[in-house]
């Protein structure tokens, strides 16, 4: 049974605080056999991969034979179920359509002191995508994460995925196809983010791993940042719902489950301000578990994660939402614009009674990819910037320089750095003769 809250008990302040505080994160401690394995896959290189993959994957590669070749990606297109292709493609186009408008401009201009100054963006040169194959494979992400790439302009995107058995997942190399993936290896695990930092025989190192995965897959990227760039070092998927009593209680209880089935620590959360809404979204989520295919998994992460808040007002609601800043936040209420101008912190809002989580997770458009465990506080979600980089710009004539100089190097003066006083005098002498 998910936690009830009600705004009208005496300890509703203290007891969300502290679901609010509650971590979710796996709570094996990964750091250890991680840290071995990247050590293991620097020093052997390709031979470690491949005993991981035996030991993990349960089938053998070797370095002719790891990488899928073109044939067998433009084959997977060509024999999926035709809808599948269709409703992939449509996704792309529409994810396309959206993080190509994202690419920013660059700008140059001089100032009343005479300095030219300004920023460029450019694309890194290469940039490796995980794509997880564990509980369910996710074509989806795949096209979240490589078509943002190819937007900046990224001239290499390499792909691992783990293949248990040593078997392909046609829709996974389809939408790599689709996205325009360079590579796809048959890796997984923390030896693959190993390989994709570090690179290992033929798998040349990236600039910055994107993609989501299992603890291990999540450890490893935190450990290889600053070798690296990474997206995020994701947590459980999460979702809240501010809902009023005018909705169907069977969609919103559908809502809260379609995240509570990615994994037993996800988080589905309803704020209401309808008691009688919420026990009519509680027993929808009682009947829908009863036939859910994924039920083991949604039940754990309804039962021991989640919870049904009824607030005095829905705009007490919003005021509650910005302690979790959720992954995913949908106002399904009248006016749900009033309402999110009171939400500062989420990673995606979802805004109207006609607009499910579910449909951001496949070609709304904007990326599925999203800060969870609080992190929507401080950053953003994956987008065309993740691959991209910002150059500064200064240029400054001889005029300029005496314009600024003098007040620069004074500053190097107070700092106790000479040379650096040096290098703007010795200029501002020359050009005074």
């Amino acid at each position: 049974m998910a936690l009830r809250l009600r705004f009208d008990q005496p300890d509703f302040d203290e007891a969300f605080r502290r679901f609010a505080a509650a971590h979710r994160d796996d709570a094996a401690d990964v750091r250890d056999a991680v840290a071995n394995i990247i050590a293991d896959v620097r020093a052997r290189g390709f031979e470690a991969i491949a005993g991981y993959t035996s030991r993990f994957d349960g089938h053998d590669i070797s370095e002719g034979d790891a990488r899928v070749d073109a044939d067998a990606r433009a084959k997977a297109l060509r024999d999926i179920d035709h809808n599948v292709r269709e409703a992939l493609e449509l996704a792309a186009a529409r994810i396309r359509a959206f993080h190509d408008i994202q690419r920013p401009t660059d700008h140059r201009f001089t100032d009343e002191d005479g300095l030219t100054l300004g920023w460029r963006w450019t694309p890194v040169d290469a940039a490796g995508l995980y794509a997880p194959g564990g509980r369910a494979a996710y074509p989806s992400s795949v096209l979240m994460n490589a078509i943002p790439a190819k937007a900046a302009g990224v001239a290499r995107l390499a792909m691992c995925v783990p293949t248990p058995g040593g078997e392909d997942n046609p829709v996974v190399l389809a939408a790599a196809e689709i996205a325009g993936v360079d590579d796809v290896w048959r890796i997984g695990g923390a030896q693959a983010i190993a390989a994709l930092a570090f690179g290992a025989g033929p798998m040349a190192p990236v600039d910055v791993i994107v993609g989501p995965g299992n603890a291990y897959v999540a450890e490893a990227k935190r450990q290889v940042f600053g070798r690296v760039g990474v997206d995020s070092v994701a947590g459980p998927s999460e979702i809240v719902v501010i809902a009023d009593g005018a909705n169907d209680p069977d969609c919103i209880a559908a809502d809260l489950l379609s995240q509570a089935e990615h994994d037993p620590s996800s988080q589905s959360v309803l704020f209401t301000d309808d008691a009688a809404f919420a026990d009519a979204v509680s027993a929808a989520i009682d009947a829908q578990l009863a036939t859910h295919p994924r039920a083991e998994i949604a039940g754990a992460a309804w039962r021991d994660n989640s919870a049904i808040i009824v607030t005095a007002t829905l705009e007490d609601a919003a005021e509650l939402v910005n302690a979790l800043a959720p992954e995913h936040l949908e106002l399904a209420v009248e006016d749900p614009d009033a309402l999110a101008a009171r939400v500062r912190h989420a990673g995606a809002l979802f805004l109207g009674r006609h607009a499910p989580e579910a449909l951001g997770d496949y070609l709304a458009g904007p990326n599925h990819v999203l800060p969870t465990s609080g992190a929507a506080r401080y950053a953003s979600g994956l987008s065309t910037l993740t691959f991209l980089k910002r150059t500064t710009i200064v240029g400054a004539t001889p005029e300029a320089l005496r314009r600024v100089g003098p007040a620069a190097a004074t500053l190097a003066d107070a700092e106790g750095l000479p040379g650096h006083a040096a290098s703007i005098r010795k200029r501002l002498l020359r050009n005074s003769d």
